[in-house]
């Protein structure tokens, strides 16, 4: 068959010079530029009819994936001497798949079955049409596509059954995956890979397993890693540590997925032990255990690992990287760093990028530098709408609530729809600044917005009321809130009772909070300073002693400072640092000073 051949053989014998050399030419590394000059060259010496090297310039077209490449293919197969040519009809339909445009294929093919004279497709047009089908989530038209396989007799071809089955998993339609699995004559290592990874995708992990177990060959990491995927996905770790050990070549997904199962998990010792025991590993590994310590709030331990990541690696941080990155440098206030990461980032023109660019004005703002942030926002190219977020955020944690509202206002006017977390700055905001006409605003609108506050709007308004002294307000709003009050709402509430003095009240919500969070210091304290200023000693020294019962401890005070782009710690009686011997005796020469000093002024 002429499809199986590659199009310049044949009559090779039989071209002229000139087509022999404008094959020559398409044989080539080509660019959208010389594509044209190419066809211009074709167009001259009425190359174009013969149709091996028409074929050729298509395909040719579809290898460098340019859209306007693409376009122009489509125009000439449009006005193209061979009518339905099957080779060249699924060239052109390939094209269209090899830039996503999948729509444009399905129509492709629908108009040449249209055709008068009759496309005959083949089975290299139905292995296109299904991954086209796979990739769009076309689940209609799969129905088609498998009708078809039916109508040409493609059934009994182990590459078409394969592609149909692969097809159906990848919609998630496991019935119709598996009875074209059940069907095939012949079985490959693809076909049972296809089916397993689809169940695994679906989360049927039981079926997945039996299936595996059933497996006659299973040497296929890509089918162990889609289970071992599937697994972590379920949160069922160990049925993935288990299958993991159980591979008989473990390639760097296998370790990535594990280390990012054990992140999510909370697990982050596990996750480093295998990070550490990666025989090789890329940017995605490293990017997964600096992502894992910045979702278990271990900043500190980010940060020593991005350090490492440039000191002994020749990787270079992409846009996952700095993502990842910049909150702990913004958690540590390491504005020195964060400075340097931002210059890599012009540098490298990863600026373009609106998720970076959103992680850097959070950075800003986060680290005091809120005209900075801004500086960021106006020059992005493109917003979304967590760009916004992060600013209004940003501006209300530093306390301009009338600059958050007025970046507010501006995004409304370019009609974008706030979200949740748009409406959490905005209140915010308002709580910052004492707002509290605007907040009740705000508050109210957000039905007009089609949003229903949450837990944490309700929060925001009663920290604002609170503050504002209007605790009855207040307290008939968590009564009439649709959820329990937690933690942080009450905590809230005792706050502003101790801001009024209001002893009586606040006992009241102490013991609302001690059964919630029996070892959260900061509610005693609260209501142990009320009896302090009531001299209300045995009730202060009774406090203690239940602190002590339900092991309420202070944490101990910190201090950060950052030299040379390196975030350095220090903790209140703190004598395990390992430079404690140096520390103590500069605080003793300090101390002797301090005590010299008032000595000098006297005499």
């Amino acid at each position: 068959m002429r499809d199986k051949e590659e199009p310049h053989l044949q009559l090779h014998s039989l071209w002229r010079p000139v087509e022999r050399k404008c094959m020559f030419l398409l044989q080539q590394k080509n660019t959208k530029t010389t594509l044209l000059q190419i066809h211009a060259f074709m167009l001259r010496h009425s190359v174009e009819t013969n149709l091996n090297i028409f074929t050729k310039f298509i395909r040719a077209c579809a290898s460098i994936s340019s859209l306007s490449a693409i376009k122009h293919a489509r125009r000439l197969f449009d006005v193209r001497p061979h009518r339905n040519d099957t080779l060249l009809c699924n060239s052109m339909i390939k094209a269209h798949l090899g830039v996503n445009q999948f729509t444009q294929s399905f129509t492709l093919y629908r108009d040449l079955r249209k055709d008068e004279e009759g496309f005959v497709p083949n089975k290299f047009t139905v292995l296109t049409l299904a991954k086209s089908c796979a990739l769009n989530m076309a689940a209609c038209e799969s129905l088609q596509i498998h009708n078809h396989v039916m109508k040409f007799g493609f059934c009994l071809d182990l590459y078409v059954s394969t592609a149909l089955l692969d097809m159906y998993a990848k919609l998630g339609i496991m019935g119709s995956a598996r009875k074209v699995f059940e069907e095939m004559p012949d079985r490959s290592v693809v076909s049972w890979t296809a089916l397993i990874c689809g169940y695994a995708k679906a989360g049927n992990m039981e079926t997945a397993k039996k299936l595996l177990d059933e497996m006659p060959e299973k040497e296929d990491s890509v089918l162990y890693n889609a289970m071992i995927d599937g697994y972590v996905k379920l949160g069922d770790l160990d049925s993935a540590r288990s299958l993991f050990n159980q591979m008989p070549d473990r390639n760097v997904i296998s370790w990535t997925i594990m280390i990012n199962g054990y992140c999510n998990s909370g697990d982050v010792v596990s996750a480093r032990f295998l990070f550490d025991s990666m025989p090789e590993k890329n940017l995605v590994s490293w990017n997964a255990m600096i992502a894992g310590y910045c979702q278990n709030r271990q900043p500190h331990e980010a940060l020593k690992l991005f350090h490492e990541l440039q000191s002994t690696t020749l990787f270079e941080p992409d846009r996952v990287t700095i993502v990842s990155i910049l909150p702990p440098i913004a958690d540590l206030g390491a504005l020195e760093l964060g400075e340097w990461v931002h210059h890599f980032v012009q540098r490298k023109k990863l600026d373009r990028a609106t998720n970076v660019c959103t992680a850097l004005i959070d950075m800003y703002a986060k680290c005091g530098e809120i005209n900075k942030a801004k500086k960021v926002f106006d020059e992005m190219p493109e917003r979304e709408i967590a760009s916004w977020n992060a600013l209004i955020n940003g501006y209300a944690v530093n306390g301009c609530a009338k600059e958050a509202l007025g970046v507010f206002l501006e995004m409304q006017n370019r009609r974008i729809v706030p979200n949740d977390v748009t409406m959490i700055g905005v209140l915010s905001a308002c709580n910052h600044g004492g707002l509290v006409k605007e907040g009740k605003r705000w508050f109210k609108a957000m039905a007009e917005f089609g949003l229903t506050p949450k837990i944490e709007h309700y929060g925001c308004m009663v920290d604002l009321l609170g503050r504002a002294g209007c605790v009855e307000e207040a307290e008939k709003l968590i009564e009439r809130m649709p959820y329990e009050a937690n933690a942080i709402i009450l905590t809230s509430l005792l706050f502003a009772y101790w801001s009024l003095n209001n002893v009586e009240r606040a006992e009241r919500v102490l013991n609302k909070l001690v059964h919630m969070e029996p070892t959260n210091h900061g509610s005693y304290v609260m209501l142990r300073n009320l009896y302090a200023a009531e001299k209300r000693w045995e009730d202060v020294e009774e406090i203690r002693r239940e602190m002590r019962r339900n092991g309420a401890r202070k944490e101990a005070g910190c201090s950060l400072i950052e030299v040379d782009r390196r975030v350095l710690e220090f903790v209140s009686a703190d004598k395990l640092h390992p430079q404690w011997e140096l520390i103590r005796s500069v605080l003793l020469q300090l101390r002797m000073h301090m005590r010299v000093q008032p000595e000098m002024e006297a005499a």
